[in-house]
């Protein structure tokens, strides 16, 4: 994985039992990927405030292999499996050491605030892309 976000799993992040819902992988994901556009340079208010543009999810698959549980600490991986004028396809894992607890393959497209119609990645993302 190119980008790696350490996560705590939490209390509010698991059933009465300890272990993790299968939506709280969801907001890992999200969480990472935050962190990585983030180490690009890049802030989704920054995005939608300096171009007028903000990422959705057009598709999203998750398979779970493991549970998590209360208080371990995980590693949820990011990685560019594909780009597209106004999309992105990104490659996630979310790990506890070396096992892989759940892989995902997420779909975000490029959207204007205005008016939610698919519009190009900005450039200055695509630059950081290519380097």
């Amino acid at each position: 994985m190119n980008f790696v976000l350490p996560v705590r799993v939490y209390y509010q992040d698991t059933d009465a039992g300890g272990v993790v819902f299968h939506s709280s992988y969801i907001d890992f994901l999200e969480r990472a990927r935050s962190e990585w556009l983030r180490s690009l340079g890049f802030t989704n208010a920054g995005l939608m405030k300096e171009h007028q543009i903000f990422f959705v999810v057009r598709a999203l698959e998750v398979t779970y292999f493991r549970p998590a549980v209360l208080d371990d600490l995980l590693d949820v991986g990011v990685e560019i499996e594909k780009t597209g004028r106004s999309l992105m396809v990104f490659r996630q894992d979310v790990k506890r050491g070396e096992d892989v607890l759940a892989s995902a393959r997420v779909t975000l497209v490029c959207a204007a605030t205005d008016t939610f119609k698919p519009v190009s990645v900005p450039r200055a993302i695509r630059s950081k892309l290519e380097n």
